[in-house]
């Protein structure tokens, strides 16, 4: 490593949320300590190609900027050698890269945060912030997630779910289960995306069919939820074996539930941080949010979601999410910042976790004793 950390921050991607992954790119390019990392981009555009320009020494003019232009047809090639530096023997490409020494993937949604560039990164023999290929699957599939939580005793509230294929053949079947089992108003939302992007609340039969037809535009597998009458409150979590959890923030949506757009668009939502909570739910909701951390297996981020229904104060946990938004202004690091961690010590942190994960996963012995 030479006297600056070489940093990759790879951003927009195949995904419904390309777009939220430039403002996070934009907004962290911004912050970082340019005397102390080396910052080069790497643009992925809907399509799924992989774009790199020069070096950063400081964020670029405008949010369009980070749409790097190539037009070279081994432009893929090009921008990933320097990620696969330390595992390319063949020195003698047309171009010379010095390797990357850490990746900082700014992406959400589908491979983003569903462990498909995690394994990318893994192949490559990189380091990389943020959870592994398994705790980010678990992480992104909200069934799979439930389950874990529910090994773990974890309260969360009840819910069903069903693939494309089970719907078509016996829609009645689910329907009448979820009315019996959750009954209305119900949420339904694709298995395997964020951003609360595909999420739709129903009232009724009409709007629950409604729903699962749209949700089944954006994922194979549907899961749809209880109506909990509840607070959202959210915790930061931090560290790899050593895990540390953020005061809690509260959400206020604009809309009738956090929506994509309430998210995203009309910017009217609040937050309180930290949330006004009793000292002990304080406690519960942060042990809670380190142990759903432990139990996908996390690392170096995630934020945990809960809901505290508001007749009798009961948490459940809703979800995590290994890649949330990282904007200055996001849940993720204004928590921390009232927690007493600013955003540069944050992006050091991150960065210093993802090296130190990275080196003791050196110490594992892949090939073992066997003569083959």
């Amino acid at each position: 490593m030479g006297s600056k950390i070489r940093v990759g921050l790879v951003y927009g991607g195949k995904s419904g949320e390309h777009e939220v992954s430039l403002q996070t790119a934009y907004a962290v390019m911004g912050e970082f300590d340019y005397s102390k990392y080396e910052i080069k981009p790497f643009y992925i555009t809907k399509q799924g190609e992989w774009k790199t320009g020069a070096a950063l020494d400081g964020r670029p003019a405008n949010i369009e900027e980070l749409r790097i232009d190539a037009s070279e047809s081994k432009q893929t090639g090009f921008a990933l050698a320097p990620l696969f530096a330390g595992v390319n023997a063949d020195s003698s490409t047309d171009h010379e890269e010095p390797r990357i020494d850490v990746v900082f993937p700014l992406l959400h949604g589908t491979f983003g945060e569903d462990g498909t560039i995690q394994g990318l990164f893994e192949m490559a023999n990189i380091p990389y912030v943020g959870a592994g290929v398994l705790a980010s699957a678990v992480g992104m599939d909200k069934i799979l997630m439930k389950k874990v939580f529910a090994q773990e005793g974890l309260q969360q509230c009840l819910f069903r779910y069903f693939n494309r294929t089970q719907w078509e053949r016996d829609a009645s079947f689910f329907i009448m289960e979820c009315e019996v089992a959750l009954g209305y108003p119900c949420f339904i939302k694709p298995a395997n995306l964020g951003s609360s992007v595909g999420v739709s609340k129903a009232k009724n039969r009409e709007e629950l069919v409604a729903a699962v037809n749209y949700a089944f535009r954006f994922d194979r597998k549907v899961i749809v939820e209880e109506f909990v009458d509840g607070r959202e409150i959210e915790v930061s979590v931090l560290g790899n074996d050593d895990v540390k959890a953020s005061l809690p923030g509260e959400i206020a949506p604009s809309n009738e539930f956090y929506d994509y757009k309430a998210k995203y668009i009309d910017g009217k939502s609040t937050m309180q941080i930290p949330a006004i909570l009793s000292p002990e739910i304080t406690e519960s909701v942060r042990e809670m949010a380190i142990r759903a951390f432990q139990a996908i297996d996390g690392s170096g981020l995630s934020r945990v979601d809960f809901f505290l229904r508001k007749h009798d104060s009961q948490l459940f946990i809703n979800e995590v999410n290994t890649l949330p938004g990282f904007t200055p202004n996001s849940m993720y690091p204004l928590m921390w910042k009232e927690t007493g961690v600013p955003y540069k010590e944050l992006l050091n942190t991150l960065i210093s976790l993802a090296l130190a994960r990275h080196a003791e996963k050196q110490r594992i012995d892949y090939i073992g004793d066997s003569a083959g």
